[in-house]
């Protein structure tokens, strides 16, 4: 895509469900483009999760930048807000000096925080304390009772089951008295001139490559490296402990079913998690889809030049 001259290359995003092949289309994007690659995928912000977020080891990278990968320690929470801001200023530092940011992930409101005019609610350590100590006494479903009354909006899009999305909404009801953002893909014009290229597979397809992956990270030490994490304070990470693969290892190791058995449970729910991915950005109507092919590179360029 060639800019007007003397205006900064626009923001490229290469989004879409895991392991349809995003970080390898990235990386050679941004190479021919001179660009770097920006990160947003929630769980390779975090040191040490390598081989269960399928994270491209250095030497994958080519001579291509990365940011942020690798900034968080598992026991700190994953913050959108904090993401917006980190991942918005190393764009437009890049976008200044003439390189191409390529923004890539899965994570459908990280990467719409950062490609859309989204605001995010503070938060409070003391009220969102108790109500995380309400959760735990009484359960998401009396508290979700709760948000249907003060929100009703809000109840019928937050799953009765999401305790951490339910304090969160009780929390932004109660510091700002306005209804909480529920449906944050919906809100926001555009912040940048931003290509959208999406990449996806046939559900069958995909199923066997999710399987013959989870079947990669078992063999490639994904259950020595959960060990090394829980040395490292994975059980109190409220982001990092719910990674897919990390959390059925974990019960594995605490006795709730075998390794075999964690496996084939870190499947299943990532083809769940593929299925909600697929709902999140089905919604933008921006978004370029490319299916497989060996000419994928060749199709994507032609989209960023049309």
């Amino acid at each position: 895509m060639i800019s007007p001259a003397g205006a900064p290359p626009p923001l490229v995003a290469v989004v879409g469900p895991t392991a349809t092949g995003k970080s390898g289309l990235g990386v050679a994007l941004a190479s021919l483009l001179g660009g770097e690659v920006v990160n947003a995928d929630a769980m390779a912000l975090y040191r040490g999760m390598d081989v269960g977020t399928a994270k491209l080891a250095p030497g994958e990278r080519g001579d291509v930048a990365h940011h942020l990968l690798d900034v968080l320690d598992v026991t700190e929470t994953a913050s959108v807000a904090a993401y917006q801001r980190a991942a918005r200023a190393v764009i437009e530092d890049l976008r200044a000096a003439g390189r191409t940011p390529v923004l890539v992930g899965g994570s459908g409101l990280y990467v719409q925080a950062v490609v859309d005019e989204l605001e995010f609610p503070g938060t409070d350590a003391t009220l969102r304390a108790e109500l995380e100590a309400e959760l735990a006494a009484v359960g998401p479903g009396v508290l979700h009772t709760r948000l249907a009354t003060v929100d009703p909006a809000a109840a019928a899009v937050v799953l009765p089951s999401n305790g951490r999305r339910i304090v969160r909404a009780l929390e932004v009801v109660a510091l700002t008295g306005r209804p909480f953002p529920a449906r944050l893909e919906t809100g926001g014009p555009p912040r940048y001139d931003a290509v959208l290229l999406g990449v996806d597979r046939p559900t069958g397809e995909l199923d066997e490559r999710l399987a013959r992956r989870v079947a990669r990270m078992f063999a490639a030490g994904l259950v020595a490296e959960t060990r090394t994490l829980l040395d490292h304070g994975l059980r109190e990470g409220r982001t990092a402990s719910r990674a897919l693969g990390y959390q059925q290892v974990v019960a594995a190791l605490d006795g709730h079913g075998d390794l075999g058995t964690a496996a084939a449970d870190t499947v299943r729910a990532t083809r769940r998690f593929v299925r909600r991915q697929r709902s999140w950005f089905r919604r933008d109507r921006r978004i370029v889809w490319l299916g497989p092919g060996p000419d994928l590179l060749e199709r994507a360029l032609r989209t960023l030049k049309a």
